[in-house]
């Protein structure tokens, strides 16, 4: 589907950031498929939402995809991948793989491990996102030891809580499935507790003053008349120029009821518009630039001129001009936003320093554990209540 033919109906949805709705307006999704981009946010929502989210925002990472330096002799039995000084273990990564995968299957049912894109499963998709989690997690654990932090007596308190709560939660065959003991949830909390540390650390005393303007959000209704087509395999044929000019004239027709009076612009979009979203909501910087430019000269109630993008023509008329409690969470956004961008030039550069390793062979015979007995899904969740009882 074309980046540039609709809009996005819910831009800041932490849950449901669809890449096939994102497109439809430009918004700028970095390539991820549809279910990536869902198993991204779900998988934020409970692991160190504001650090991953400002990971997610300036799109520091391990070099887009973890390096990977295959050795065949070197590794340990259990490890599967090493970064600088931190090894991850089989038993840290099924933790996390089979809380994940859980996670998905309470939401979704066990189908979706079926869906497949471009010849990539969503089984495989899992596994590299959880190990980019995993190498985040622990690049920032090395980022707090090189700066000489620590947890506090609180802060390791809560985490031999949170270790003690989550392990005795699992029952004998979810400790043999993912071969851990308590030690190794320990672990993983702290490095879990490490990485939010560091973050806060260099974020802090970031509050930058963000106007009214910058961050308020509108609302349009929107027409789209699209000039293309797909075959039975989801191709995308365009339309001759012949046919261009119809569509060009249909909505130029549209526009000119709807400025007339003659018929009510929100009818009109239902009976014609080929988006199957009539309202949207955004902020400047999140729809493409030709669009935005159109939304945010408008006042409330006017109508735009016909706004040619790659994929259909589109109309939009302004709903409003401002929402003062949207604003002012917007505000709140952008400024996690921007120390997103500051922390992840930090995190970048210290990337740059670590040597990444891969045990290929071990990674091969990782998979998703399709077991009845193993149903654990509150990793995340129990250290999130010992950290905020």
């Amino acid at each position: 589907m074309s980046a540039n033919t609709g809009l996005n109906k819910n831009v800041y949805s932490t849950i449901d950031l669809s890449v096939r709705r994102s497109a439809r307006m430009g918004i700028k999704v970095k390539g991820r498929k549809l279910w990536r981009r869902v198993l991204y946010r779900q998988f934020l929502g409970s692991l160190l939402a504001m650090v991953f989210t400002a990971l997610s925002l300036t799109g520091c990472g391990l070099g887009g995809e973890f390096s990977r330096v295959v050795f065949t002799t070197g590794f340990g039995k259990d490890e599967v991948f090493r970064i600088g000084r931190s090894t991850c273990t089989l038993p840290e990564f099924m933790v996390y793989l089979v809380n994940t995968q859980n996670q998905y299957e309470n939401v979704y049912g066990e189908q979706i491990w079926s869906v497949e894109a471009n010849g990539v499963t969503l089984e495989d998709n899992v596994k590299d996102t959880v190990l980019a989690k995993l190498a985040q997690i622990k690049t920032m654990y090395l980022m707090a030891k090189e700066r000489k932090l620590d947890l506090d007596e609180g802060e390791r308190q809560r985490v031999d809580e949170a270790a003690q709560a989550y392990y005795g939660s699992l029952s004998d065959r979810e400790r043999q499935v993912m071969g851990v003991d308590q030690d190794t949830i320990r672990q993983l909390y702290t490095e879990y507790a490490m990485a939010e540390k560091v973050y806060n650390r260099i974020i802090e005393g970031i509050n930058p003053e963000i106007s009214d303007d910058e961050a308020r959000t509108i609302t349009i209704e929107h027409i789209l008349i699209r000039t293309y087509t797909t075959d039975g395999t989801g191709r995308r044929i365009d339309y001759s120029e012949s046919m261009k000019q119809e569509c060009y004239g249909q909505i130029l027709q549209l526009r000119e009821q709807a400025v007339n009076g003659e018929e009510d612009f929100a009818e009109l979009a239902a009976k014609y518009s080929e988006d199957e979203n009539l309202r949207y909501s955004f902020r400047k910087g999140e729809i493409d630039p030709v669009l935005e430019e159109a939304a945010f000269k408008l006042g409330n109630g006017e109508i735009s001129d016909v706004v040619e993008l790659e994929g259909g023509y589109h109309l939009i008329r302004c709903v409003s001009t401002f929402d003062r409690e949207e604003t002012d969470a917007n505000k709140l956004k952008i400024v996690e936003e921007r120390r997103g961008q500051v922390f992840g030039g930090e995190y970048d550069a210290f990337v740059e320093t670590l040597v990444r390793s891969m045990n290929e062979e071990l990674w091969q015979e990782i998979a998703l554990v399709h077991d009845q007995e193993v149903s654990t899904d509150d990793f995340f969740d129990i250290y999130e209540q010992k950290k905020n009882p």
